[in-house]
């Protein structure tokens, strides 16, 4: 729930974390979504799509299933679809491919699909409630397809176990790739992301593709990074994928992931709204009510944002809250101060600045700081 400020501004359930994007599709909209909520937002496309005008395999599939017409087609995600007709208009053979897909039993996942088939003049024949394209195998499993030739819309995303089922139920299948992944021709914005996890500066990272999460590992892995990556993710930042078939890259690799029951991106952003404040335990300190974000304090409903000296020091101190810690521990958390403790002073003082309630951390004095916790409520034990 959202706190207010004494104000009255509200603060809102993503102020004070960030977020990795991945996508290169819908990634504006997505950002726009999680700034809308308060989150800082760090873009990073893990991949990039081949012009459908430009795809040779796109064109030869056109072209096959034009002289071969299919007797089944199962038609994955509306961009798709549209965007196949769109460039079959664009070679001249528009009329054709709607003759071609008109003329066998038409299958949408789902209800997008579904509008973007009407949308060409053309009428499924049939939509499952689920949009899963395990519902879709079982029926065709369960008509037979035995010597049928099925046409498959493919999304960019692997379909584990999908054509190999088909195959060995006897059936010819021909994929048609109306768009392909290719690794982004600039990865610098990726290697940022991959080094701003791994130095704890971000909170959560999306994903909307499962080739997105499979290229952030491979590009981690080819920079020797894969196994902290992966550790990170385990332990501390969130995954939040789109669907569980974006998820399998990631779940390959024992991370957990979250991801929401609609498989869209509202509900995505919804899951973050949820997660990270909850991941966010208040703390009882000094009389007053603090929750620890990503690079910001909520103290008493007030954001308060904090460098990142500072809040390296404040992690360490919340995870032994009213425990003494000791200058040395602390300054081996300040991200490249050395070994001069006086830094740590520095740094404390800037922190309780920013903190604007300098009480609630303490000096102990010859053994370090301490958060100022009061006595813990309803039974609750803190340090431990």
């Amino acid at each position: 729930m959202a706190q207010k400020e004494q104000a009255g501004r509200e603060i809102r359930p993503l102020d004070g974390f960030t977020v990795g994007v991945t996508a290169a599709r819908r990634a504006e909209e997505l950002g726009a979504l999680l700034r809308r909520r308060g989150a800082e937002v760090l873009h990073a496309p893990a991949l990039r799509i081949v012009p459908l005008a430009d795809d040779d395999e796109l064109l030869a599939a056109t072209r096959e299933l034009i002289a071969h017409a299919p007797d089944i087609v199962v038609a994955t995600t509306a961009i798709g679809f549209r965007g196949w007709v769109e460039a079959a208009d664009g070679w001249g053979m528009g009329e054709e491919l709607l003759r071609t897909l008109g003329s066998g039993e038409l299958l949408a996942r789902g209800p997008k699909v579904r509008g973007a088939i009407r949308a060409a003049g053309l009428t499924e024949a049939w939509s499952p409630a689920s949009e899963s394209m395990a519902e879709v195998l079982q029926r065709l499993l369960d008509e037979g397809v035995a010597d049928r030739r099925v046409a498959l819309q493919l999304h960019g995303e692997p379909l584990p176990g999908f054509i190999e089922a088909l195959r060995e139920a006897g059936a010819e299948v021909v994929d048609v790739p109306v768009y392909r992944w290719m690794p982004p021709e600039d990865l610098g914005p990726v290697d940022r992301l991959i080094d701003t996890v791994l130095a704890g500066g971000l909170d959560a990272v999306t994903f909307t593709s499962a080739p997105a999460a499979a290229s952030l590992l491979r590009r981690a892995e080819k920079r020797g990074v894969l196994e902290p990556l992966v550790a990170t993710f385990q332990k501390r930042v969130l995954p939040a994928c789109v669907g569980p078939v974006t998820a399998l890259p990631l779940q390959a690799h024992d991370v957990p992931t979250q991801a929401p029951e609609r498989f869209r991106l509202g509900p995505l952003v919804q899951l973050l709204c949820n997660e990270l404040p909850a991941r966010a335990r208040p703390l009882p300190v000094a009389g007053r009510r603090v929750e620890i974000r990503g690079h910001a304090v909520v103290v008493d409903g007030e954001l308060r944002p904090i460098a990142p000296a500072g809040m390296a020091m404040l992690r360490v101190l919340a995870r032994r809250p009213g425990w003494v810690v000791s200058r040395a521990e602390l300054l081996r958390a300040l991200p490249g101060a050395g070994r001069d403790e006086h830094a740590v002073e520095t740094a404390m003082a800037r922190l309780r600045t920013a903190l604007g309630v300098p009480t609630l951390i303490q000096t102990v004095v010859k053994r370090g700081y301490r958060l100022a916790l009061d006595p813990a409520l309803d039974g609750r034990k803190y340090g431990e």
